[in-house]
Formats: C-alpha cells, sequence, structure tokens
C-alpha cells in the first residue's frame, strides 16, 4: 500500500545508490521498488532509473533521479536522534567516511548532498534543560562542535 504521505527526493541519476546506502546505514530502513523510466526524458533515457521507493528508519521516501537542475541545501535535513556516542559515532562516520562531509553542530551531508543531523538525545535534554544557564552553557559547548561529543555536552551543561 502506498503511503499517503512520502517524501521526494531529488536526485542526479544517484537515487538507487543512495537508497541502498540509507537501507545499510540506517535501522528501519530499506530499498523498495525500483521504476524505470518507459521513454527517453530530458535527464536519462528509456530505462534509467527514475523513481526508487525506500524507507530510512520507517520514513516513507521517493528517490527521483531527475538530474542536475535541482541541488539538494541545508534547507531539509534528516535529524536523527542517536542514544549514546557510539551510535553517533558510526552513523557520522557512515555518512561523513563515505564521500560526505563534515559540518557544524551534528550536521553533515553525505556524498549526494542530503544533509543530516546526527543529534544526541542527551544535547537535546541539555540544551532545553529549564535551567537556563545549563542550557547555555550545553548550547555554547555543541557551537564549538562538528560531530556531537556528549561527554563535553555533559561536562559543559554541569558546569
Amino acid at each position: 500500500m502506498v503511503s499517503k504521505n512520502t517524501i521526494c527526493i531529488w536526485f542526479d541519476g544517484a537515487a538507487l545508490d543512495a537508497a541502498k546506502f540509507y537501507a545499510e546505514t540506517f535501522p528501519d530502513s530499506a530499498v523498495g521498488a525500483v521504476h524505470r523510466a518507459p521513454g527517453d526524458y530530458p535527464a536519462g533515457k528509456e530505462n534509467d532509473v527514475l523513481t526508487v521507493e525506500f524507507t530510512v528508519m520507517g520514513i516513507p521516501c521517493l528517490g527521483l533521479n531527475g538530474g542536475p537542475a535541482i541541488k539538494h541545501n541545508e534547507a531539509f535535513s534528516f535529524q536523527v536522534a542517536t542514544d549514546n556516542q557510539a551510535e553517533t559515532d558510526r552513523l557520522w562516520h557512515a555518512i561523513v567516511g563515505n564521500g560526505g562531509q563534515e559540518s557544524a553542530c551534528g550536521w553533515c551531508k553525505d556524498k549526494w548532498g542530503l544533509s543530516w543531523q546526527i543529534t544526541p538525545r542527551v544535547l537535546m535534554a541539555a540544551v532545553t534543560d529549564p535551567d537556563r544557564a545549563a542550557a547555555k552553557r550545553a548550547f555554547d559547548a555543541m557551537m564549538a562542535m562538528k560531530k556531537i561529543d556528549i561527554a563535553a555536552i555533559e561536562a559543559a551543561r554541569r558546569g
């Protein structure tokens, strides 16, 4: 059954490769149907992969091989809540270590330019702490990081 709401992500010919990478990297992710173009189109030829149905952490997605006209930017990102440093490190290194790039404050981009926020639950709790001074210390610590260091966030929160 087709989901009522699906995220469509534009790729320049790499929708199937991206879907496979996400399925291998994130839990509750899988590649579904692969649809091929019934004829030539501006960004490809008949029988090229046109769309790929996949899920990322249970979220239904459709990869569209629409060509080079549209590029990813930080206006869209997947935010992944992690439970510990090992999970944070694993996901960060999977994305960055496979052709991606680091950004700031737990953000990174995969090799296709799609943005990811690898966000430990501890970080969210720290920056929303009712003790505003503790929240500010944790926030300031986060602002100096690329990959989030949970121990450093907790230490900053404590003061």
